[in-house]
């Protein structure tokens, strides 16, 4: 039986931190997908409090020259972190709908103090096939999309360009499931984190099952709640083309699913990120479609209850 929640819809048409536009208008299209109507068929209400803004800031320069669109992105991460911390009151289910991954450097710290406040342990299940471990000194590429994790965990290198951290999300208390690019700066970082990194060879060869399994006895033991960060590039691009950052060998249609109807079953989950949706790359919505079903799962739709959709 379906637990009746309220769910938010939070827009964040953020593209800057991304290496290719479009990822602005992934908010919009996951509404025109019927995001809303998909989790008000489970039952749940759903309140849509339209996009947010990225909070204007005096110009930021770093001396890592390679960086992009620094003080934007800042700006994103502090009207972002104000945004989710206000989501969450009242026992809400924040539903945040990217935009790129920067987003979550935004996201984490909101949903981290409410959390909090609450009262309860807050884990991180982060389906995407990057770590997003880089810190502002690491990143070659200068994409900003590729250091929310480093950012939220506490490490070092953020204080005077991002906003003060007021909650950090315990490295311990992370699992990031199907990782299958790390670049070497952030392969030396994470071998010095307690963070648990579970790449798609530990899926073939163990099955997303047994591994989230372990990830919720955590959790239970410390009767924690748990945020989802889904990147569309968690997903094998035969299935979920509409992502800048594809890379082969991704989740098959059936594992996410599975993933999500037990991240369901376990009852724990008290928010979510959608991101990296990229619309001008998909093919006839194919994409943000998959990433709705995904999400109606999550909230309670059940492999009997799908719908068959002609094609």
């Amino acid at each position: 039986m379906i637990d009746p929640r309220s769910c938010v819809l939070v827009g964040a048409p953020v593209q800057i931190g991304a290496g290719q536009p479009g990822c602005l208008m992934g908010p919009d299209a996951f509404r025109t997908a019927g995001l809303g109507r998909a989790l008000q068929s489970l039952g749940h209400t759903v309140e849509d409090l339209g996009n947010c803004a990225a909070a204007p800031l005096p110009e930021l320069t770093h001396p890592n020259r390679a960086i992009k669109n620094l003080t934007e992105t800042a700006g994103w991460v502090q009207s972002l972190t104000e945004a989710a911390y206000e989501a969450k009151q009242g026992g809400r289910t924040p539903i945040f709908l990217g935009g790129d991954h920067a987003l979550a450097a935004g996201t984490l710290p909101g949903i981290a103090k409410a959390v909090r406040e609450e009262g309860r342990e807050l884990f991180l299940l982060w389906l995407d096939a990057h770590t997003d471990f880089h810190s502002l000194d690491s990143t070659e590429s200068g994409n900003l999309h590729g250091v929310p994790a480093a950012y939220f965990t506490g490490r070092e290198g953020f204080d005077g360009y991002f906003p003060p951290l007021e909650v950090s999300v315990k490295p311990e208390n992370i699992t990031m499931m199907g990782i299958r690019s790390v670049d070497p700066a952030e392969h030396h970082a994470l071998l010095d984190s307690p963070i648990e990194v579970l790449d798609m060879r530990a899926i073939d060869e163990s099955g997303v099952s047994v591994l989230l399994n372990d990830f919720l006895g955590r959790v239970e033991a410390a009767d924690g709640v748990i945020h989802v960060s889904l990147d569309v590039d968690f997903l094998d691009p035969e299935i979920a083309p509409a992502v800048g950052t594809t890379v082969p060998g991704g989740a098959t249609f059936r594992e996410a699913h599975l993933i999500m109807e037990k991240l369901n079953d376990c009852g724990r989950v008290c928010s979510l990120d959608l991101v990296e949706l990229n619309p001008f790359l998909d093919e006839r919505g194919k994409t943000a479609r998959l990433m709705v079903d995904l999400t109606a799962s999550l909230f309670g739709r059940k492999v009997m209850d799908r719908p068959t959709r002609p094609f």
